[in-house]
């Protein structure tokens, strides 16, 4: 199995459409200048739009459902304290995925979360069927694909947490070596070889599980 190629498959790599991005970013003005000013309303409807891909990122870096909502709680009350730097004029999906990243590192860090992360196994399975099967009207087809999704986000989260970052951040999120490395703090060659270096054990993890 190639992990790259069942990445690429599994979820699809957003299309970089600049002026699509631009267009979303005028619709979005008058939102994002109403949170600018911490305002009730336009708060609940940024929390709205952006809860899913909050929190989607978050569990597939942290791997447990509970650790996922905390992080994206603390996301949202993170961004409430920071709303008066947020550019009613550019896209908040960048800085909405750094804050994201960097509050998971921060729990990475915690005892709590090493503790969790020895002590309880992570199954994807029951999860993955139930939103593949929405999609389609062929439960079989569904459960393969979720079985297979399961295999490689199990796989994905054997990694090194710098290297499962990279893997999500540009296979999950179609985001570019450059612009990781900027949120990560490193520069675009050691993100490259961290990223290739990932798909190696990738590969063998799953040709482990397979054989």
């Amino acid at each position: 199995m190639d992990p790259k190629g069942a990445l690429s498959k599994g979820k699809g790599r957003p299309i970089d459409r600049t002026t699509d991005r631009q267009a979303g970013v005028s619709d979005q003005r008058p939102c994002l200048a109403g949170v600018r000013r911490r305002d009730p309303q336009a708060l609940a409807e940024f929390f709205e739009q952006h809860f899913s891909k909050i929190y989607n990122l978050a569990f597939r870096l942290l791997g447990r459902k509970t650790a996922a909502e905390d992080v994206t709680q603390e996301v949202f009350l993170k961004v409430y304290r920071a709303a008066h730097s947020l550019d009613p004029e550019r896209d908040p999906g960048p800085w909405l995925t750094t804050i994201t990243l960097n509050t998971c590192r921060e729990r990475w860090r915690s005892p709590s979360h090493k503790l969790a992360s020895r002590s309880q196994s992570l199954d994807h399975r029951a999860d993955l069927k139930e939103v593949l099967s929405a999609k389609g009207n062929d439960p079989e087809a569904a459960a393969i694909k979720a079985e297979r999704e399961a295999l490689l986000m199990n796989a994905i989260l054997k990694l090194p947490e710098a290297m499962r970052t990279v893997v999500i951040l540009h296979d999950y999120k179609g985001i570019e070596h450059e612009n990781i490395a900027t949120m990560v703090g490193e520069n675009a060659a050691t993100v490259r070889k961290r990223y290739s270096r990932a798909l190696t054990k990738l590969r063998d993890f799953l040709q482990d599980v397979l054989e």
